[in-house]
């Protein structure tokens, strides 16, 4: 039994908490579902603290889209940044049953990549939500925020899937020193999945208080580094990378839908400008217009999660859509094609209207037809 930790008390008494195993991988489960804080986010991110949705326990994913379940992990979580979050939990593995874990985790995550909806991911949350007596949209609001956007929340979830961009965590009460050089190579390999190992000990003194200490694994300066400057490197879009990259995540119609408005922006040159994104895996291209004097016209943008997204802000902080008749034709004529406008300019909203809903060519004509007509009224200025 190793060495205890001290608590002192109001009235001054010491009292010593030795370290007790937890009587089952269950207990230490039921813990992570009831606090999840326990997957101590500040130490896996330190200047953001990593805050977790539990998804559901005992998760599971088919081999294949008419296979039976034959992965199943421990818990989901999903992060704020929507990166899901793969949870297996043992006590104190041995080597056997350490080299066991490491595999099936791993071949569990590569499968999910494939094999696992959104749709799939969002009933699982709503049937744990159902489990606990909690309704859905009040959780997510707890989790998020009023005003988040759950939509726009679930696909990121979506989008880091089809990336890669999962975190795998194995939890046990006791962290080997095999184990954590294992975790610490697989981290510093695998890109951009995340890979840590977390240790929960546990404490009891003699009257039955009870000490919980998580402690993160895996996180070596070299696989920080390596991840952050191949995250920099890999995000540099341009027309090739982002074609290709939007046809493999999102298929080929919606490659198309994305390359027919960019090949319309490019037709509007040099009046219009495309300006590729250098940033996160959300990115992709803008189409922007222009002014002497003033800012840029965002007219809008096109991103790798199969979006067109206006910024409703930008529209109406500048002529002429900051005069109200002006803002209510806009409003109007950007409604029609499906992106809706709040009743006031300058509110902070970014609309967005899905790729996918533009494959009738009709209404892919109408989308750029009102652009062209966005173009006229700016011009007018």
């Amino acid at each position: 039994m190793a060495g205890g930790i001290y608590l002192i008390q109001d009235d001054d008494r010491l009292v010593e908490m030795m370290e007790q195993p937890y009587d089952s991988e269950d207990q230490l489960q039921d813990l992570l579902v009831t606090y999840p804080n326990l997957i101590a986010g500040d130490q896996i991110d330190r200047a953001t603290a990593r805050r977790w949705l539990l998804i559901s326990r005992e998760a599971a994913v088919a081999s294949d889209e008419e296979t039976a379940v034959q992965w199943s992990l421990d818990h989901l979580f999903i992060d704020q940044n929507a990166v899901p979050t793969l949870v297996d939990v043992r006590r104190t593995p041995n080597a056997e049953l350490r080299q066991k874990v490491l595999g099936q985790s791993i071949d569990y995550a590569a499968n999910a990549l494939f094999y696992w909806p959104i749709d799939s991911i969002i009933a699982l949350f709503e049937a744990n939500c159902r489990d606990r007596g909690r309704d859905p949209e009040q959780i997510f609001e707890e989790f998020l925020g009023a005003d988040a956007n759950e939509d726009r929340f679930w696909q990121k979830v979506k989008t880091n899937l089809q990336a890669g961009k999962v975190r795998l965590v194995f939890v046990a009460d006791e962290i080997s020193a095999e184990m954590r050089r294992v975790v610490e190579f697989l981290n510093e390999q695998m890109d951009p999945v995340e890979v840590l190992a977390l240790e929960i000990k546990q404490y009891v003194s003699e009257d039955g208080l009870k000490t919980l200490v998580p402690r993160v694994i895996g996180q070596t300066a070299e696989a920080q580094q390596k991840k952050s400057s191949a995250t920099r490197e890999r995000r540099r879009w341009d027309e090739s990378s982002f074609f290709a990259e939007i046809q493999a995540r999102r298929g080929a119609d919606e490659a198309h839908m994305a390359k027919a408005i960019y090949l319309w922006a490019k037709s509007q040159e040099p009046e219009v400008q495309i300006q590729w994104g250098t940033g996160d895996a959300y990115g992709g291209f803008a189409a922007q217009l222009p002014q002497k004097g003033r800012k840029p016209y965002q007219l809008f943008t096109v991103d790798i999660a199969g979006r067109m997204e206006i910024s409703a802000d930008n529209y109406g902080s500048q002529p002429p859509f900051n005069v109200e008749q002006n803002w209510l034709e806009l409003r109007s004529k950007l409604s029609s094609i499906g992106l809706s406008l709040p009743t006031e300019p300058g509110e902070r909203r970014s609309p967005s209207l899905p790729l996918f809903t533009l494959q009738d060519e009709s209404d892919l004509k109408q989308v750029l037809e009102t652009f062209d007509w966005v173009i006229k009224q700016i011009k007018t200025l």
